[in-house]
């Protein structure tokens, strides 16, 4: 190979290691970068929902569907209820990672202790109390004696129905109260065997429709229900209108004042925030329409919730879906919208660097020059000042000194940008050549 081809007007060898350090700083902050904005979310999570039948388990089915378009699972964990769901959004072994609780069922401060934040609010979830038509009921008051199924304990219905019964003055020992699951309780009331029985769910709900429109079965009209509203913060006054179950059969036959907490959606707060935004989205295509006691676009909200919402939740609420969401696939536009980090983090390293590199790669090409400057030195401090009797050997063996340096110079390979600076080196050899043999003198 000819020897002109080991230069070149570039050296690849000696950008390498001037471009080396910062090379490494920048995969390094890469590295750290998205190992802190975590932009991968996992690709499946667990939703805890409620009993067989009720509007928790509807929705939850309709959260899997739309999940599942950006390729994350969602499994449903059935449950009793509210109060079942809270418990496993606290226990780290449930497995459970965000599910629906009613407002009212928890504090602030409790949540905020035990690590939960709030998605927002999805829809009201009225108070209904069914009872057999035989039963005239008016007032709480005139429960007493009737035996009503309120729930099981996993559920938020038994901890509000007894505070409801509790500013009417009605104790619940004044009540026969049991705890079936919404289904067999709608059996045993279906069947005679209890007076009444107490839901508190969207109007989405199965058991919910069919008992609005089955004979012998009545309402409860909450007449004081803006009363309640004052007692009780998370509570909100809502009317049943008058035709809005089937308006040819003019079902319900009037208004219907009922009382209702909203459900929420909570989660764990480190639940990973593309999974927020995918929850977020999700909830306003399927809570956004008008409904019986909103109207569109009402729902999702971040109000009606005393737990604190997180903030993704709340950019969504204010902001809309993220831009890049709107137009490209979710694992695309959340690695863009997430990596911006590490685009700050090189820019603010790149700027920098983009001036020292160029400068340190010229220092290190000319630096295989200029080291030999220190030889030629050396080669002239030897030969000043050396006794009248020890000259010529002294000169002798600078001049072979100097014949190595220069054999080594003419192996150095160098880009062809910095040959001058090689000449020169050569032509400075020569120079200290010619003085030392001018010194000699002749035998």
């Amino acid at each position: 190979m000819p020897k002109i081809l080991k230069f070149s007007t570039f050296s690849l060898r000696d950008f390498l290691v001037a471009a080396g350090p910062a090379a490494i700083a920048i995969v390094l902050t890469c590295f750290l970068a998205y190992w802190w904005v975590d932009p991968s979310p996992p690709d499946h999570v667990t939703l805890s929902t409620g009993q067989g039948n009720s509007a928790y388990e509807t929705f939850g089915k309709k959260y899997v569907a739309a999940l599942a378009k950006a390729g994350i699972r969602v499994d449903l964990k059935p449950s009793l209820g509210s109060q079942e769901n809270l418990q496993r959004l606290k226990d780290d072994s449930s497995g459970v990672d965000i599910a629906f609780v009613q407002s009212g069922s928890t504090q602030q401060e409790e949540a905020e202790r035990t690590g939960l934040v709030s998605l927002g609010s999805l829809f009201t979830e009225p108070v209904w109390l069914f009872l057999r038509d035989g039963k005239h009921v008016s007032q709480l008051t005139q429960l007493k004696g009737l035996k009503i199924n309120v729930g099981p304990e996993g559920t938020g219905v038994p901890k509000l129905f007894k505070e409801i019964l509790s500013v009417n003055g009605v104790e619940p020992a004044d009540l026969r109260l049991s705890a079936l699951e919404n289904t067999p309780a709608t059996v045993e009331l279906l069947a005679g065997r209890i007076d009444g029985l107490v839901f508190s769910s969207a109007p989405d709900a199965p058991l919910i429709q069919m008992l609005l429109q089955t004979p012998g079965i009545k309402l409860f009209d909450f007449v004081q229900a803006e009363a309640y509203t004052r007692r009780f913060p998370f509570l909100s006054h809502v009317v049943l209108p008058r035709g809005i179950v089937d308006l040819g059969r003019d079902i319900p036959a009037k208004d219907y004042h009922l009382i209702a907490p909203t459900a929420t959606l909570v989660a764990r707060e480190d639940l990973h925030p593309a999974l927020i935004d995918l929850f977020v989205q999700a909830a306003s295509n399927i809570h956004g329409d008008a409904g019986w006691f909103h109207r569109k676009d009402e729902f999702p909200t971040a109000s009606y919730t005393e737990i604190e919402v997180s903030p993704a939740a709340q950019k969504f609420y204010k902001n809309g879906a993220p831009l890049l969401q709107r137009y490209l696939p979710f694992w695309v536009a959340n690695l863009l919208e997430r990596m911006w980090v590490v685009v700050v983090a090189l820019g603010a390293l790149i700027l920098p660097l983009s001036r020292i590199i160029p400068p340190l790669y010229v220092w290190k090409v000319r630096s295989r020059v200029y080291r030999w400057y220190g030889q030629l030195r050396a080669v002239e401090q030897a030969i000043e000042d050396v006794p009248q009797e020890r000259q010529a050997d002294v000169y002798r063996t600078q001049l072979e000194r100097l014949n190595d340096i220069e054999e080594r110079v003419n192996r150095i390979s160098i880009p062809l940008s910095f040959a001058d600076e090689l000449y020169g080196l050569r032509s400075h050899i020569n120079f200290v050549r010619r003085r030392i043999a001018g010194l000699i003198k002749p035998e």
